[in-house]
């Protein structure tokens, strides 16, 4: 089973890995403002921790659909105060930003992991860094590179065509070696096929049902369902009310060979793993039974 190399920590990923949605913004989709505030943020990633977040992301720019791009400089403020005191916690912190100056800042501050919605493309216009300069540089940092159509202002508007899995996983792959073919280890890398990002609702539970697809090129894969609009499609529940089915999403993803996921509701997703866990290992004990 793989370990994901971070900047601090090697994670075992033979147990699927939970990892604690922080939303440092006011305008996020599903729970935008509760968090807005450092006291509130850190309030908020200590709780996670409580419930068993392995992995806290802290982010400070929402990319929902239709945001608008945050300036540079009050992306940090937002972040920076937080990520000080998140990185004594006791657990991998990630920062998702697609921008090459708060990924810099946040890797000085103690950041462990890079989480990309652009998956390193963004390059900045100031001084022509593009994410991928700062991750090769770094001597340790783990990267998620995750799968965008369009950008966030137009990705819902105009959203893929046909069948999703194969482009998908030709994009994960190509970025993936790309860095690896500037000196980065694999062991640095996972993918994340972007649900909700570009694609429609019959294009994402695609990704879902076809996930081994995508795990060929042996990287370890993140999946990001929680509370996505595509759940509310299928459910007809608002993004607040989308517990169950996130966690419904988690395990399946997990069953399907997810080994990171990234959530808001961290104690019921924990428990429903436990299920899921408890259940695998009953049936590996019948089989090793059965072959003997």
């Amino acid at each position: 089973m793989p370990h994901w190399q971070t900047s601090r920590y090697l994670i075992d990923l033979a147990r699927p890995q939970v990892m604690g949605i922080v939303n440092i913004t006011p305008d996020s989709f599903s729970d935008g403002g509760p968090y807005a505030s450092t006291s509130a943020a850190l309030a908020h990633c200590e709780a996670l921790i409580k419930e068993g977040a392995d992995i806290l992301d802290l982010g400070a720019e929402s990319t929902r659909p239709g945001a608008q791009p945050l300036p540079q400089a009050q992306e940090l403020d937002r972040l920076l105060p937080v990520l000080r005191a998140a990185v004594t916690l006791g657990v991998p912190i990630s920062v998702d930003t697609y921008k090459p100056g708060v990924m810099q800042a946040a890797l000085d501050v103690g950041a462990d992991i890079i989480n990309d919605i652009w998956a390193l493309r963004w390059v900045s216009a100031e001084d022509g860094l593009s994410g991928r300069d700062v991750v090769v540089a770094h001597p340790g940092c783990g990267v998620c590179l995750m799968h965008m159509h369009g950008n966030p202002q137009t990705m819902q508007l105009s959203p893929m065509e046909g069948d999703v899995v194969a482009p998908v996983r030709e994009f994960l792959l190509s970025a993936a070696q790309a860095l690896v073919q500037q000196g980065v280890r694999p062991a640095r890398i996972c993918i994340d096929p972007g649900i909700g990002f570009g694609k429609t609702v019959a294009q994402n539970f695609s990704l879902l049902a076809q996930q081994a697809a995508l795990l060929e090129p042996g990287f370890p894969l993140l999946a990001g369902w929680s509370r996505k609009s595509s759940l509310g499609v299928v459910t007809g529940a608002a993004p607040g009310d989308r517990l169950v089915s996130s966690a419904v999403a988690a395990v399946l993803a997990v069953q399907n060979g997810a080994r990171i996921v990234r959530v808001h509701d961290v104690q019921a997703t924990v428990q429903a793993l436990g299920v899921l866990s408890a259940m695998q290992a009953q049936t590996n004990n019948e089989q090793r039974k059965m072959g003997r």
